[in-house]
Order: C-alpha cells, then structure tokens, then sequence
C-alpha cells in the first residue's frame, strides 16, 4: 500500500472546497471551508436544460473547477493540472503526485465509486486522493460522502474515464504555495467584489440572478416536463438542498464566509447588507427545495407555483446583496 503521511482527512460539505482544503492542509494552510469557498469567487447561478439532459438543472455555482482557478489566482498558488485521453498516462500522473509524498486532487464523474450513495451521473464531482493498494484507492470525500473513503480502482478508471457534461479527461492538479503566501484578508475584498460583479452581469438570461428569475418562471412547469414526477422532482430538490447544485447549500457558505469577512475587515454597512440578505436568501433556498418535493410527491402543480414565487423573490434579493457588496471598498 502506497499513501501521503500527515493527511487531514476533514471532510466539509462540498466536494471542491473538501479537497482544496486536504490539498492546501497538507501544506499548512488552513483556511475554513466559507473562506476557500468565498476567495474562489464560487457562487454563482445557472438554469441548465438541454435536449440531452433528462430533467433541468439548476446550478448555485461556478462550473466544475473554476472555483479551483479562482483559488489559485487569487492566493498566488501555483496550480498544476494534467489531463489526458490515456487512462495509463492519467494513472501514472496521478502515482508520480503520491509517490512524491503529495495529495491529488481528481475530477470524475460520481456515478462509478462505489462509496456514492445517490447512483447519478456528475462529471463535476471533485475528491482528493492520498493512497492506493492493488485493490482501492484511497479518496477524501464530502462529510455526507464518508470523509476518508476507499473505492475500487476499476470504478475509479470508470470514473475518471466518464464523458458526458462536465466531464474532464482523467484530469489530476496539485496546488502549491509559495513562501511569500499573501495574508488572506488582504484578498477578501477583490473577490467578493469581483464575485458581485460577475453576478450582476450575466451575459445570457440562464446566469447570475436573471437565472433566478427565468427559474421562477420555467419551474412551474416541471410538471410536464417529466415522466416520473415522484422520482424526478424530489432528486432535483435533494440536489439542491443537500449537493447544492442551486440550493442553499452555497448560500450558507457564502453567508458564513461573509460572517467570517466581517471578523477581519472593518466594519461595513455594505458587509452588513450582504450578509444579511444571503442568511435570509439561503432559508428561502430550503423553502422552494421543500416545495418542489412536495410538488414531486402529490402531483400538485399548487406547490411549483409557489416555488416560482420565491424563486421571484429570490432573485431580487441575491441582486440587492450583490449590489451592496460590488461597493465594498478595500
């Protein structure tokens, strides 16, 4: 068996800040899951639907793996990213990484390891891998994943090898930090200024809070977009809710990170504003989840129509807090 020494293998909640923080841990930077969250500039909001794609999806954050770039623009870490089309090539990178004594970070697709509990597809699905045996790999995984974890290594390649949306070929990275890191307070403001704007600016309707509003309106129709709304429109919520897709569960983090901003920067009422509005944003992000799954359950299309209300309501106050935080000033 082959695997890194010295692994904090703290699982948090979502799974690209989980492995962010293995990877940035090990070499003893230890910054909380709101803040690697925040300073990755990760929220965001996308309505995704497809010829291709079985049921909508509503995402609450930057694509896969941006929030990794942002990190290391932001901190000045070095990111080094391999992709390849060979599952041999992408293998060996991955030995040489933990073989020098380092952690990994892979993206793959979640459907394939063994240890995932909700059997769907998600090429975007991030984990950190610190050993392997002739049998598993050994993987730092979400808290409600397991934390430290093992899976096959045939479901491994299968999931490293996975096309389909969002997908990366056999992607591996490492992060490194330089002597000279930046304090992160020094970094706050810039990203959460530079995460407002962006917000506030989408360049289609789908994105940033005109997303949130075009949902509001295309979720009363959920109904009729599926087959099996019992199976459909729970999953939908569940993913919301408990993976985040476009639930509250990124809206809790940025509520927490702001809360943390707030503890190292002066005293705003821009701050203030922002944060305020995101802890009441991500208790309406539950509500519209809750809603959704009870439209799921009884067929009663009642409860998608107050969905889109609040997703109405949602959207105004997200552009309201993001209006208030492009003002920050460092």
């Amino acid at each position: 068996m082959t695997t890194v020494n010295g692994i904090d293998a703290r699982g948090t909640q979502h799974c690209e800040t989980t492995t962010l923080g293995v990877l940035l841990r090990h070499q003893g930077l230890d910054l909380s899951e709101p803040m690697l969250f925040g300073l990755g500039r990760g929220l965001s909001f996308v309505y995704w639907d497809s010829k291709g794609m079985g049921f909508p999806f509503l995402g609450g954050r930057v694509r896969p793996f941006e929030l990794t770039r942002n990190l290391a623009e932001t901190l000045g870490l070095d990111l080094v990213v391999q992709e390849t089309a060979s599952p041999r090539k992408g293998w060996a990178n991955v030995v040489e990484v933990i073989e020098g004594g380092r952690p990994v970070g892979l993206q793959l697709d979640s459907f394939h390891l063994d240890y995932f509990g909700s059997k769907v597809h998600f090429g975007g699905h991030v984990v950190a891998m610190y050993g392997y045996d002739d049998q598993v790999a050994y993987l730092v995984d979400t808290e409600q994943q397991g934390g430290a974890v093992s899976t096959s290594l045939g479901g491994l390649a299968q999931a490293r090898a996975a096309r389909g949306p969002m997908t990366a070929r056999h992607r591996s990275f490492t992060l490194t930090a330089p002597q000279d890191l930046p304090a992160a307070h020094e970094r706050i403001v810039p990203a959460i200024t530079a995460c407002a704007v962006t917000f506030l600016n989408p360049p289609i309707a789908n994105l940033g809070h005109r997303g949130i509003e075009k949902s509001g309106k295309l979720v009363r129709t959920w109904l009729g977009r599926t087959d099996d709304p019992r199976r459909d429109l729970p999953q939908a919520a569940l993913l919301m809710e408990k993976a985040g897709t476009g639930g509250a569960l990124f809206r809790n983090l940025y509520r927490d990170f702001l809360a943390e901003c707030s503890q190292v920067l002066e005293p705003s009422p821009q701050l203030r504003t922002g944060l305020g509005l995101y802890a009441e944003a991500a208790a309406l992000w539950t509500e519209v989840a809750a809603l959704i799954t009870r439209a799921g359950e009884s067929g009663d299309e009642e409860f998608l129509v107050r969905a889109g209300t609040v997703l109405h309501e949602l959207s105004h106050i997200e552009r309201e807090a993001m209006e208030a935080l492009s003002r920050l000033e460092s």
